[in-house]
């Protein structure tokens, strides 16, 4: 028992000594270079899916394993961990820095949902849609994290609004004539009497929110007495923060810097085929953003029928008063609002740098007409959607944003220097590190594929999948990355499979895009499980999840992404990118087969 004990203490060293040397005949019998590399694929890919150790420390060893098994030299492993990508990503933090330093994205969020109403059901849509729209530009984690204490306060004030009104009406039926009689202390004593009477029947008993019967059949009877007065308020809870996490999920797909996983796919994308020129921010987005729009549509409907049930007509009916709870959270809202104060001038500018980084993205090259790049034909290619984030992410440390001042000696208060937008200390605190190491080590395993022949090996030995549709090979292809996804970080998965996806697409002769695209998108469907994505474990940290109450959302939120994305790279993609055929641009497939 102590042994087993220790084992289990050292399961994660064990684990790591055990992939190193069980896969070392791999290099040792068949001695070339195109084991040699397996071996280091099968090792990390071991150590990310198990994350025995910390994901960017896996990353680091292409650096160690490529020179010492003479597939690259050192300096060019180390080129690989800094690309183009990461000046991209340097300019994105920028931004999403100063939005959280200035309140914006609270501001923005709080508007959206304002102006959207307090119904629950357009409630839900409008904390979907102001959710989805911040991910766009933020990282999901940063998002889930800022919306879910509002939406915290909002669930608490619905259901001490729904006490407030029972505890009410109840006194008024029991007779009392004083309706602001002592209800602190007589609260407890209609508790315990609708305890007694929750199991006789009531007549026209009802579920609409209106209403009050015995709906006092509570979740007090399973322990949780003391958070939900009625099982509908459970609901609710549950509702409002599985909305939270899905949608700072779904609004990452419609960006390239809205999610780690699409950056990653975009240089990994650009730099095996630097001839396409065809994936930039406004052609992601226009490919994106009509998947997102259904997928959000679609989980809204699912998770309101799930949690609440669908009373079409109750949504759509115009002019319908408010009730109590409605007021309350408005009020919630109103108040969260205010607390924000009048707009001030560093928000102003945030906004607009924001504005100006998004016009400029688009406008680059929109592939309908020229964009601006076109002024620098002399250097095509040179200026790059990184470019315009490096260029408004250094506008950040220059822009002042408040004086700062001293006192004389004299008592005079005099300004002697000024603060800008973000500091670089704000700046390393949002920085993430450990993605940018992660995806280098990525770009460092692709090359050395590339370099060592074990691509070209790959892709003779999956050549013989041609003989499948392709819309089979997709299918296939996203379920099993969507599967992967839940049990491995996003970033890990994509990082890992797109050097062995890509060569699937060239040996069965489809366009790389017609696979990669979908594989991309699904990679970021970790909807089921709460260690599948940093959104859903922040949700599940508030206590009103179960991990039942995931798995059941999120089995649907799959089917019905995988189900968009396959109807998207059938319809609207195809004519953007041709994708029924197979491109100049990418290479013929190789003859060559492993010794």
């Amino acid at each position: 028992m102590k042994l087993l004990r220790y084992i289990l203490a050292y399961r994660r060293f064990l684990l790591i000594v055990s992939a190193l040397l069980v896969l070392l005949p791999l290099p040792l019998i068949l001695r070339d270079k195109e084991a040699e590399c397996a071996y280091t694929l099968f090792v990390v890919a071991i150590l990310w899916l198990t994350e025995a150790l910390p994901l960017s420390v896996t990353a680091l060893l292409p650096g160690l394993m490529f020179p010492m098994f003479g597939i690259m030299q050192s300096k060019e492993v180390a080129s690989a961990y800094f690309k183009d990508f990461h000046l991209l990503l340097i300019g994105v933090i920028c931004l999403a820095t100063s939005i959280e330093k200035w309140n914006l994205h609270k501001r923005i969020a709080l508007r959206m949902v304002m102006m959207v109403g307090v119904d629950p059901a357009w409630l839900t849509l409008g904390l979907m849609s102001s959710t989805a729209f911040l991910s766009m530009w933020l990282s999901n984690t940063s998002t889930a994290a800022m919306v879910m204490p509002i939406v915290e306060a909002l669930a608490q004030q619905l259901i001490s609004a729904e006490a407030e009104v029972e505890t009410t009406q109840m006194t008024y039926f029991n007779g009392s004539s004083n309706l602001g009689l002592e209800i602190d202390g007589i609260v407890n004593v209609h508790e315990t009497n609708e305890r007694q009477e929750n199991t006789k029947p009531v007549e026209g008993y009802s579920n609409d929110a209106g209403k009050i019967s015995s709906e006092m059949e509570l979740e007090k009877n399973s322990g949780t007495e003391n958070k939900y007065r009625t099982k509908k308020d459970h609901m609710m809870c549950k509702l409002l923060c599985l909305c939270i996490a899905y949608s700072s999920t779904i609004g990452g797909l419609t960006t390239i810097t809205g999610t780690s996983t699409n950056l990653i796919f975009a240089e990994h994308f650009n730099t095996r085929y630097p001839d396409c020129d065809c994936l930039n921010f406004g052609s992601w987005f226009i490919l994106s953003f009509p998947a997102a729009i259904i997928i959000l549509l679609l989980c809204w409907i699912w998770l309101l029928w799930l949690f609440l049930g669908l009373n079409f007509k109750e949504m759509f009916k115009c002019g319908k008063a408010k009730t109590v709870k409605q007021k309350a959270c408005a009020e919630v809202i109103k108040q969260e609002y205010e607390k924000l104060g009048p707009i001030r001038y560093q928000e102003i500018v945030t906004l607009v740098l924001f504005i100006i980084m998004a016009l400029l993205w688009f406008s680059r090259d929109p592939g309908f007409v020229s964009g601006w790049s076109a002024l620098f034909s002399k250097y095509p290619g040179f200026a790059t959607d990184s470019t315009v984030a490096l260029l408004i992410g250094l506008l950040f440390f220059l822009i002042p944003a408040k004086i700062l001042t001293k006192t004389t000696p004299t008592g005079e208060i005099v300004a002697f220097d000024y603060s800008p937008l973000i500091t670089w200390k704000e700046f390393q605190s949002f920085m993430p590190w450990d993605i940018a190491i992660l995806v280098g080590g990525g770009f460092a395993l692709a090359d050395g594929c590339e370099e060592s022949g074990l691509s070209n090996w790959i892709a003779n030995k999956l050549s013989p999948l041609g003989s499948l549709p392709a819309w089979l090979i997709i299918l296939i292809s996203s379920l099993m990355v969507t599967s992967l996804t839940e049990v491995a970080s996003n970033p890990a998965t994509i990082t890992l499979l797109l050097p062995i996806l890509s060569p699937l697409a060239e040996a069965i002769q489809v366009n790389p895009l017609y696979i990669l695209i979908p594989s991309t998108l699904c990679t970021s469907f970790a909807f089921l499980l709460p260690v599948a994505n940093p959104p859903n474990a922040i949700v599940f940290s508030y206590g009103h999840l179960k991990v039942i109450d995931m798995v059941k959302a999120g089995l649907g939120i799959n089917i019905v992404g995988v189900a968009v994305v396959m109807l998207g790279v059938s319809t609207w993609m195809v004519p953007m990118f041709d994708l029924h055929t197979y491109p100049s641009w990418a290479p013929a497939i190789s003859n060559e087969t492993m010794p």
